[in-house]
């Protein structure tokens, strides 16, 4: 492969990975002006994006068996064509009720492009730059809620939230012709891969029958709840309950997001020294503790912006530590059936996310405290899980040095 054909090659790749968190993290600033044009509350607006992680964990366990079965591209094709329909929806909607079903179609189209990336990177290169393509992506991917956030907050401030969709369904169809001319089909269609339900349910169950991976996946799915919480939460916390700006909420974001992203990096350096399941245990320690006292004080009104900012730092740090070790565990029992872990995994994490994220169109309070009670009831009940499963598994397989790599 020549470096020009690398290079777009894995740009391609890692704009399919990073229309997922865009999709996700770009209109967080409209949420506002969403509200007051559709006649609702900041906190109903947040339904639509449990919608869309309800959707995103529904495309996980969707898509893998249509990509082996029809190759990488139909299914991709498909995905990114449901999504720009979807995106006009968004524009177009009318009522809250409108935009959370549109969201989750739009969602469903959207998950297709991360599997078929992930999917791709195995096909496409040598096994021996598997690493270093998934390490570029991470990257790109970490970039994602930096930039998104911001860009939308500018662009609700100039033209509104309408465009922010408007940005999105182009970014898709640039990226649909992107692949259309550019990515060879890196998989040949399997017409005797069976899509029948029993066998799929089947190799699903042998997977969370396995006490390490049900242990880690659910620990850290609790954990990496935090973050969907957040996410959900803050616009109503920053831009309702501290009255900061659009465009100051993007910058906010970007900032919190270094913790998170920077901890994931940090966490290769810890395991030169660590165990992967010496630092889930006091990361996540760490986690609850802090959430906990973020709790008591948003009870009290103890914290202002920057305290407030300073403790979902610390928090989405710890998230950031503990998601990359817990999937590297629950992942390390298994070779032959690891990419049915793996879409499990992924459902897991975005499903229980979903649902955390649910409260706080519930609660539809114009303060933190939802924000930081669900917080702290994840953290609790992911060490909680940790402590117990530990004792259930009899033969632990060590998550070697790949812990780093492994994260969603």
């Amino acid at each position: 492969m020549t470096k020009r054909r690398y290079f777009f090659t894995v740009l391609i790749l890692g704009s399919l990975t990073a229309l997922g968190p865009f999709s996700i993290d770009m209109y967080l600033p409209g949420f506002p002006a969403i509200a007051k044009s559709l006649h609702t509350t900041t906190a109903q607006v947040s339904l639509s994006l449990s919608s869309f992680f309800i959707g995103l964990a529904a495309g996980q366990l969707l898509y893998g068996p249509l990509l082996d079965k029809y190759g990488r591209k139909k299914p991709l094709y498909f995905g990114l064509v449901l999504y720009m329909v979807a995106s006009v929806g968004c524009f177009l909607s009318t009522s809250i009720e409108m935009l959370i079903w549109v969201r989750l179609i739009q969602a469903i189209g959207a998950c297709a492009a991360g599997v078929a990336a992930m999917a791709m990177v195995r096909d496409i290169f040598p096994l021996d730059q598997n690493a270093k393509i998934f390490a570029l992506l991470i990257l790109i991917l970490g970039a994602s809620p930096m930039l998104a956030p911001t860009i939308g907050g500018y662009v609700t401030e100039a033209w509104g939230w309408h465009e922010i969709f408007v940005i999105l369904g182009l970014m898709a169809l640039a990226i649909l012709l992107a692949v259309i001319f550019f990515l060879p089909e890196s998989y040949k269609p399997d017409p005797d891969y069976s899509l029948k339900p029993a066998p799929i349910i089947n190799s699903f169950l042998s997977v969370i029958k396995e006490p390490q991976f049900y242990t880690y996946a659910f620990t850290g799915a609790f954990a990496f709840a935090g973050l969907f919480v957040y996410v959900s939460a803050s616009p109503i916390v920053f831009m309702e309950v501290f009255k900061v700006s659009a465009k100051m909420y993007g910058w906010i974001f970007a900032i919190l997001s270094v913790g998170f992203i920077g901890s994931s990096q940090v966490n290769n350096l810890l395991l030169k020294k660590f165990k992967s399941e010496q630092i889930v245990f006091v990361a996540l320690t760490v986690q609850v503790i802090v959430s906990v006292l973020f709790l008591v004080g948003s009870l009290y009104q103890w914290y202002g912006l920057y305290s407030t900012i300073a403790l979902i730092f610390v928090m989405l740090c710890c998230v950031g530590t503990v998601s990359p070790n817990a999937s590297a565990l629950s992942l390390a029992p298994f070779e032959k059936n690891a990419g049915t872990a793996s879409a499990l995994l992924g459902a897991l994490q975005l499903g229980l996310g979903s649902l955390t994220t649910l409260g706080i169109g519930i609660f539809d309070s114009h303060s933190s405290i939802p924000m930081s009670a669900i917080m702290a009831s994840t953290a609790f009940m992911g060490l909680l899980i940790l402590v117990i499963g530990r004792k259930r598994i009899v033969h632990k397989v060590e998550a070697s040095g790949s812990a780093g790599m492994v994260g969603h």
